[in-house]
C-alpha cells in the first residue's frame, strides 16, 4: 500500500509583492542619497585659506611614560619625579580633554607601586585611554 503524501499551500500562497516594493524603495533611497552626496562635493565653492592651521581630525600622540628598574619616571627623555610627572599630565589632560591617550612602559622588575601610581595620575585627570605596555616576545 502506497503512502500518500499530502502537500502543503502555504509555500504557494506566500506573496513576495511587498518585499520587492521594499527592494525598489530601498534601491531608489540610495540612488537619491548617493547623488545628493555627489552634489555636495561637486559645488565649486572658493574657501577660505589659512597658512597655520592644524588639521582637527588628527588623534593626539599618546603621552608615553617609561619607569625604570628602581621606578623612575621618564617621559620625552627626560626625568620626572611623581610632582612634574602630574604637571605634564595635567597639561595633556586638559589640552586633550577625552582624547588623550597614555602608554605606560616599565621594567620588569620595576617595583608595582610606581606602576600603581601612573595609573592613579591618568585617573586623577580623567584620562581614560591608558594602557601598559608589555613585551610579546616571551621572553
Amino acid at each position: 500500500m502506497a503512502v500518500q503524501i499530502k502537500k502543503g499551500r502555504a509555500l504557494g500562497a506566500l506573496n513576495i509583492t511587498p518585499l520587492i516594493d521594499i527592494v525598489f524603495l530601498l534601491l531608489v533611497f540610495f540612488l537619491v542619497a548617493t547623488k545628493f552626496a555627489e552634489e555636495e562635493r561637486i559645488l565649486d565653492i572658493p574657501m577660505p585659506s589659512a597658512s597655520h592651521a592644524n588639521a582637527l581630525a588628527v588623534p593626539p600622540q599618546p603621552l608615553v611614560i617609561n619607569i625604570t628598574e628602581d621606578g623612575r619616571y621618564y617621559v620625552h627623555g627626560k626625568f620626572m619625579d611623581k610632582k612634574n610627572l602630574a604637571l605634564v599630565m595635567l597639561e595633556v589632560s586638559q589640552n586633550n580633554p577625552l582624547t588623550q591617550s597614555v602608554l605606560i612602559r616599565a621594567h620588569r622588575n620595576a617595583a608595582w607601586q610606581s606602576v600603581v601610581d601612573a595609573v592613579n595620575l591618568c585617573l586623577l585627570f580623567d584620562i581614560q585611554d591608558y594602557s601598559c605596555v608589555t613585551d610579546d616576545s616571551g621572553t
